[in-house]
């Protein structure tokens, strides 16, 4: 499978294009780089392209358009891009979100691709299959939380939504964990193997109106005494958070 047969201006211009969130979502497609990336995306997903240098070592029955590494550096976002580079299809959402019997990630504004990919890599490590996001978190298809996310993007399943509409569909009793300043110690309180953990924007936390919501006030306590951070990074937040609730499962 060959999609485009040699590496022209507008091929360049096309996937630099691809960069931009409107681009992507016009196109339907995301661009992923590296061999680690690009190997585990090819295990559940088949791409539009591919273009990779000799050294790379492709899967059977993958083709690719094989470019030099000048013609890679042109159309990589990377300073060094590693031999090969993917055009995926963004997986289509699901139409409904099973939160029963398992844990769920929520994320409220969350906007560092970093931070976002590094949590999509956090869920994948934990055993989370699902993540939902809200509409003004960073998107997930961004070239920066593709590669933050180190092929962990490949099996989670990321879903934006309007976390208030969701929260409304749940029923009054589920668990809906959220990190608050206000919460109690993490360490001390009763955590069960469903619900919905709910991860706030790096400056301003959760939201107010999702933070009503929230039936499960969660502290992860400083132990410094004196003078500390005023707070963790969200994903630093969030492995924290999620292995502990995997600790008291073994």
């Amino acid at each position: 499978m060959t999609f485009f047969k040699m590496i022209s201006k507008n091929l360049v211009k096309y996937i630099h294009q691809l960069e931009q969130k409107k681009y992507r979502k016009r196109e339907g497609l995301f661009v992923a780089e590296g061999t680690k990336v690009v190997g585990d995306l090819l295990k559940y997903h088949r791409p539009k392209a591919l273009f990779a240098t000799d050294g790379w070592k492709a899967p059977v029955g993958i083709s690719y358009t094989k470019v030099s590494e000048d013609e890679l550096l042109r159309i990589s976002f990377q300073q060094h891009p590693q031999q090969v580079i993917g055009l995926f299809p963004i997986p289509s959402q699901k139409a409904t979100i099973d939160f029963y019997g398992k844990l769920v990630l929520a994320l409220d504004g969350v906007q560092d691709p970093g931070n976002l990919g590094t949590i999509i890599r956090i869920a994948d490590w934990f055993g989370i299959g699902t993540i939902i996001c809200s509409e003004d978190t960073a998107d997930a298809w961004n070239p920066k939380v593709i590669q933050a996310t180190m092929g962990s993007i490949a099996r989670v399943n990321i879903i934006y939504a309007n976390l208030l509409d969701m929260l409304e569909t749940l029923p009054p009793d589920f668990p809906v964990y959220g990190t608050l300043l206000d919460g109690e110690n993490i360490y001390s309180q009763p955590l069960s193997e469903e619900g919905l953990i709910i991860m706030g924007n790096e400056g301003n936390g959760i939201s107010d109106a999702v933070r009503a919501k929230i039936n499960k006030r969660l502290l992860i306590p400083d132990f410094h005494h004196g003078e500390t951070a005023d707070s963790l990074n969200v994903a630093i937040a969030t492995a924290i958070t999620c292995s502990e609730f995997r600790r008291r499962q073994t």
